[in-house]
């Protein structure tokens, strides 16, 4: 699997990089087919508070999942994001098992 980080705004420091792309490619053990993930790392400014996103688009064949999640640091924000993706692929895999 293809995994590409963008971000957006700001320029991300590689310890960042390299935690999500690990975390990223733990996705390829619950669906193997698995195309090309897009990430993308976003700040978000509410007055005082700087929100940390994290968006995913999962390339899947026929279909693309997407997540966005939204924290105060990044590496929360994407844990939180990898774990529901893992659910989304879990239904997904469920669905295409029905036909």
């Amino acid at each position: 699997m293809n995994v590409k980080i963008d971000s957006i705004h700001f320029k991300a420091d590689s310890k960042l990089l390299d935690y999500i792309e690990k975390k990223a490619k733990k996705i390829d053990k619950y669906f193997d087919r698995a195309i090309n993930l897009d990430v993308k790392l976003k700040l978000e400014s509410n007055g005082q508070i700087k929100d940390k996103i994290v968006e995913y688009v999962l390339k899947v064949p026929g279909d693309k999942l997407f997540v966005s999640t939204v924290d105060k640091t990044f590496e929360a924000a994407a844990d939180e994001g990898i774990d529901s993706l893992k659910r989304q692929l879990k239904r997904f895999k469920e669905k295409k098992r029905g036909r």
